[in-house]
Parts: structure tokens; C-alpha cells; sequence
């Protein structure tokens, strides 16, 4: 996700790297419209509908102070936006009475005039008109619909207030609550701070699998290829906070100030260090076109050319219609120097954060088998978070981005200098008239 926001009582542009939060002038509080552009698509219906109705439900969204509105080319009354996504909002133990309230939460009118017509119901005091846009919608539309929603969709009564677009861009992993905990593992842990570095750490996985290909999809993934949708997003995030030195402070742009410098010291990746492929059956997608040589599959080695991580490979690892379906950070230690058991056969000591399914984190280390023979066996310290935190429901990540943007925090959200290290630099390296191993 990304967030751009519009300060309507200035009639100001106001860039991502600014943000309501850090002006005094702009309220949290008051009359809020929520627009989700491309209600009737695939993404809105499994992603950002179930997140509005989860925090709805856990009470960040109330009913006296939130409109939704879905927004979306098709010509759909209603009742069928409705019918549409019922299935995906889970109701808990709580029955239905949840999702029907919510539902009725929802519009699909002429927009500027409903939104009007709905702050204007609630009495809506100066300075306090809130909108959000949700752009559930192809990245190709992004600049045209933006444009749009400055020039007749922001307020321009004298209510004021502020309007924000949030965009899904790159980076919702960020919001994925094993990745939230990266820097509280690495920098409020004494243990971890003398090891995370090139004199113990041999190698650093990253790793995206699904054990399910396309299905009908292709005519978005056909264009972008799993480098594009996986890798130069939601896995470069996390190689940022895995390699990342310690902000001066939590602040958002101290963090951020942090990855972008993790971004410009990765090297030119080499040629046969990258291993691209493609499932067997994704042409016969019928989304998908028939000389089609996208890759669905794609491994490469990245490397960091600073003083910490020189010499360390970071594995970068994705796919689609693989054997499994996870999304981990393994990070291998060196083998123990001078070792006098004999352990590397057993394997190495080695960190691994499983992001999902069934979050976990766990450390593989060497142990005495008991017994009166000193035999030692790898063993595992194990972090289950459903079996240590029995009961607790770990929200989806979709769900925190809209809060963050909600509350005016951009902790989580993409700077423009990261995003053009990202993608420039990035694919540079990768430029489509390489050749690569398939």
C-alpha cells in the first residue's frame, strides 16, 4: 500500500512523505467516508472489505461515524454488492448481526453528492470532514482516477479536513504481524545484537510460496511476473527490516530513512545468480496469452555492500503452483568453529520466522540426546503464536494499513526516495533484455 494525501482546508497537494499526523490543524476525529474504488473486483471482495468489516467489528469503525461507500464500473445495485461480498466477511461467534449491520454501512451513488449529502446528515462541524479512498483497482488507472478524485471528490465546502488515497501498491507485508515484530526482535533483544552481522551469520532467506497457480488472474500477473508482484515488493520490504541498522528513534521517517539506505547499498545482481521459471499449465489459463514467458518462479541472490552484511548472501525466493504454501526469513548461522561434536552433518544453528501460515518463530540449535552416551541431536526452541497466544486474533495486515491511514500514521507506508531505489535501481538490475536461466 501507499498513502497520498490532499489537506482540503489548505487546497494543498501534500506528498506522501507529509502527513496529516504531524499537523496540528488536521483532525483524527469527525465524519468519516470511506471509498473503495473497484468494489466489484477480486481484491475489494476477498481483501478490503473482510478488513473494514473486522475493524468495524472490533470497534474502530463506528456506525454514527463512518460511511462506506463502494464505488466500482459495473453496474451493480446495492443489495448485489452486498450479496457479493457477504461470504467473505467472517462473523465469528457473534452470529450475523455484525455483518448485517455493517453492510448497511455501504452506498453506491453519485459520489461526490452522496458523500456531501452523508457528511452534511451527520452535522458535520468545520474541520472535521474526513475522506479516505481505498484504490482496490490496477496500477495502470492509478494517475487518471487520482487526478479525478482531486478535481471533484475532495471537500470543497468550507467544512475542511482532510482526504487521503491509499493505494495497493507494495507493501501490505508490512503490515503482517510477525513482520511488524522484526525490529522489536532485533533491537529490544541483547542476545541478537552481537550475532546479526557477517562474522556469524553465513545466509538469509527470504521465501513466498503457494501451492496454487493464476486461476483466472492472469490478465493482471501475465504483466507484472512474480519478480514485480512478490519480490521487488513484499520481500525487498522484509529484507529491508531483516538488514536495516537501528533507527534513531520509532518515528516513521527514521525508519524509513533506514530502509532506504539498505536499497542503495545492494549490488548489481549477477547473471547467474538468478534462476527464473515458469509452472507447467499457466498458458493454458485462459487469461493468460499463449507465447507468454512471465515467470512465475524466480530465485536470485542479492547482496549488501556495507559493513555489516558484506559477504552475506540474502536468498530471495518466490513461486507459484509449488508443492507448499508459506512465507518465511531463515537466517543460517556459520558452522561452529574448532567444532568438537561433530555437529555439521546435523545441520546449523539457524533462526526462522514463519510470516504465515500459523505464525511461529523458532531457533534450531544443537542439544545432548539424553541418555549416558554424548550423542547430540539438532532441536528446536519453538515460538507457536496460536499455542502461546491461545485465543487472541492476530489481525490481517489489511486491516492494520487501513487503521494506520485512518490515524494518519505512515510508519508502514512506502517514501517516495525508497519506492524509486526500489523500483529503479531494482530493475535495473533486472532489465528484461538479460538473459537469465530458466
Amino acid at each position: 500500500m501507499a498513502s497520498v494525501e490532499w489537506h482540503c482546508e489548505k487546497r494543498t497537494y501534500l506528498k506522501n512523505e507529509s502527513f496529516a499526523k504531524e499537523d496540528g490543524n488536521v483532525p483524527e476525529t469527525g465524519c468519516l467516508s470511506i471509498i473503495v474504488l473497484g468494489a466489484s473486483g477480486d481484491l475489494a471482495k476477498k481483501k478490503t472489505f473482510p478488513a473494514l468489516f473486522n475493524l468495524y467489528r472490533q470497534g474502530f469503525l463506528q456506525s454514527n461515524e463512518v460511511h462506506i461507500f463502494g464505488y466500482a464500473r459495473t453496474k451493480i445495485s446495492d443489495d448485489e454488492l452486498r450479496n457479493r461480498i457477504q461470504g467473505y466477511l467472517s462473523s465469528g461467534n457473534k452470529g450475523s448481526e455484525d455483518v448485517s449491520k455493517f453492510l448497511q454501512l455501504e452506498g453506491f451513488l453519485t459520489l461526490d453528492k452522496a458523500i456531501s449529502e452523508h457528511e452534511t446528515s451527520r452535522n458535520t462541524s468545520e474541520g472535521s470532514s474526513r475522506r479516505l479512498f481505498y484504490l482496490a483497482l490496477p496500477p495502470s488507472v492509478y494517475p487518471q482516477v487520482s487526478k479525478m478524485i482531486k478535481n471533484y471528490c475532495t471537500n470543497k465546502s468550507d467544512l475542511g479536513g482532510w482526504t487521503r488515497i491509499v493505494i495497493f501498491r507494495i507493501d501490505h507485508y508490512l503490515g503482517k504481524e510477525l513482520v511488524q515484530n522484526l525490529l522489536v526482535l532485533r533491537f529490544a533483544n541483547r542476545f541478537f545484537l552481537p550475532l546479526w552481522n557477517r562474522d556469524n551469520i553465513d545466509n538469509v532467506q527470504i521465501v513466498f510460496r503457494e501451492d496454487f497457480g493464476i486461476e483466472g488472474r492472469g490478465g493482471y500477473f501475465d504483466q507484472y511476473g512474480i519478480i514485480r508482484d512478490i519480490i521487488q515488493n513484499h520481500l525487498l520490504q522484509v529484507l529491508c527490516l531483516v538488514a536495516m541498522e537501528k533507527p534513531i528513534s520509532l518515528k516513521p521517517e527514521h525508519i524509513r530513512d533506514e530502509k532506504v539506505k539498505v536499497l542503495q547499498s545492494v549490488v548489481p545482481i549477477k547473471d547467474e545468480e538468478v534462476v527464473l521459471g515458469q509452472y507447467e499449465g499457466y498458458r493454458d489459463d485462459p487469461t493468460v496469452p499463449d507465447n507468454s514467458n512471465t515467470p512465475t518462479f524466480a530465485t536470485m541472490v542479492l547482496r549488501i555492500h556495507n559493513e555489516r552484511w558484506e559477504g552475506v548472501p540474502f536468498i530471495l525466493k518466490a513461486g507459484k503452483a509449488l508443492n507448499s504454501s508459506k512465507a518465511e526469513i531463515r537466517v543460517q548461522f556459520k558452522d561452529v568453529p574448532g567444532d568438537i561434536f561433530k555437529c555439521e552433518k546435523q545441520g546449523r544453528n539457524e533462526f526462522v520466522i514463519r510470516l504465515q501460515p500459523s505464525e511461529a518463530m523458532y531457533m534450531k540449535l544443537m542439544v545432548k540426546q539424553p541418555g549416558l552416551d554424548m550423542s547430540t541431536a539438532q532441536s528446536e526452541l519453538d515460538l507457536s503464536y496460536k499455542q502461546r497466544y491461545h485465543g487472541v486474533v492476530i489481525p490481517e495486515a489489511y486491516e492494520r494499513l487501513i487503521l494506520d491511514t485512518i490515524r494518519g500514521d505512515q510508519q508502514h507506508f512506502v517514501r517516495r526516495d525508497e519506492l524509486k531505489v526500489a523500483l529503479g535501481d531494482f530493475h535495473a538490475s533486472l532489465a528484461p533484455n538479460r538473459q537469465w536461466r530458466v
